[in-house]
């Protein structure tokens, strides 16, 4: 059972704040990469992340108010699971009215997917919550922890110069320098320190000597009280085509006993096979009540169904238009839309909108 938000004690961090009203930042620390020591088999393993500004000086710095929350049991994000979204956003929403920004230290393999399902979970969101971790150890020679952290807090501090308002009031993802979009980041390297790419939307924010941010792709939506949504479907699974793909397979991933949703990864612009026991898979699926949203394998470009022939007979059958969302995206949205006990009318427009940012109307 997760704890209670309030029962997690917060560690402010020294910094060079002094006046009153400097923002403040709840820096969360889940796991991943960031947090690391080598164990006693001589592998990579989260830690509790103490003493934090003993590792990160820089931290000293800056003119913020910082607290650290670590999670009772941080983890590797290979292990993260809905469960653990749904907590963050409670978390989230239990610090909402005491803090002016959110970091959130997670490990790179899954952080598109939590990115995403905080975008979707957090409605009305109106405070910057970024993501951000690292490839090394904070404790590593030529780490990226240093100078991917700092410059999450003051995105997450950040105010609009000409306006009393915050600079991103979105989730984000912040690494080597770019801030993306919680619904717009990918995973795309494991051995480079620019671990995320967003290849269908501009970067929300660019750091140099200075930051620089794109006011026009930042989405500023009219101001509304913060709804923590707290259910997620986890009855759902993503199938990739690829030539050659069998029958058995096919129906073996959409015939799961409690499957709710299905992501299909598609050729192209949301092309797929047009054999009849292919379409007859699918129908069987639909006819059971389960929901297929199209995603192109290309990480550029959308889906347009009926483009061609090959993509036509799925939307006869049924099949949502994913346009040009991330599979991170369309999962966790899966996940979220399914979970509101919406009919199926409803359920069907809100998979084809744009809800945060994820497709380009």
């Amino acid at each position: 059972m997760a704890p209670d938000p309030a029962d997690l004690p917060l560690a402010p961090l020294p910094t060079q704040a002094t006046a009153a009203d400097a923002p403040r930042v709840l820096l969360v620390y889940t796991g991943g990469t960031v947090g690391m020591a080598v164990n006693a088999a001589g592998e990579l393993a989260p830690m509790e992340l103490q003493r934090l500004d003993r590792q990160m000086p820089e931290l000293a710095r800056l003119p913020l108010r910082v607290s650290l929350l670590s999670l009772p049991e941080p983890m590797d994000s290979s292990n993260v699971a809905p469960a653990d979204w749904l907590f963050w956003a409670r978390l989230i929403g239990h610090h909402y009215a005491d803090f002016d920004g959110f970091v959130v230290l997670h490990g790179t393999d899954t952080m598109a997917y939590s990115a995403a399902a905080l975008s979707y979970l957090l409605e009305h969101l109106g405070k910057p919550v970024v993501f951000t971790g690292a490839q090394l150890p904070v404790g590593a020679s030529r780490s990226d922890a240093q100078r991917n952290l700092v410059t999450a807090l003051e995105i997450a501090a950040a105010r609009h110069p000409c306006a009393s308002t915050v600079r991103v009031p979105e989730v984000g993802v912040f690494f080597n320098d770019v801030l993306i979009r919680g619904t717009r980041a990918k995973k795309v390297e494991s051995q480079q320190f620019a671990a995320f790419k967003s290849e269908n939307y501009p970067p929300l924010a660019r750091a140099g000597i200075g930051l620089e941010f794109s006011d026009a792709s930042i989405r500023r939506l009219p101001a509304g009280r913060l709804r923590v949504h707290q259910r997620l479907e986890t009855g759902v699974a993503v199938l990739r085509l690829f030539p050659g793909i069998t029958a058995a397979v096919v129906d073996a991933v959409l015939g799961v006993p409690g499957l709710r949703g299905c992501v299909l990864e598609t050729y192209g612009s949301g092309n797929a096979p047009t054999a009849a026991w292919f379409l007859a898979s699918l129908a069987r699926a639909r006819q059971r009540g389960v929901w297929l949203l199209n995603v192109s394998q290309c990480v550029e470009g959308r889906v347009v169904q009926g483009k061609y022939q090959t993509s036509a007979a799925l939307a006869d059958l049924g099949v949502v238009g994913g346009n040009d969302i991330t599979t991170e995206a369309a999962v966790t949205k899966l996940m979220f839309v399914l979970g509101l006990g919406l009919d199926e009318a409803r359920i069907r427009q809100l998979l084809g909108q744009d809800l945060r940012g994820e497709i380009t109307p």
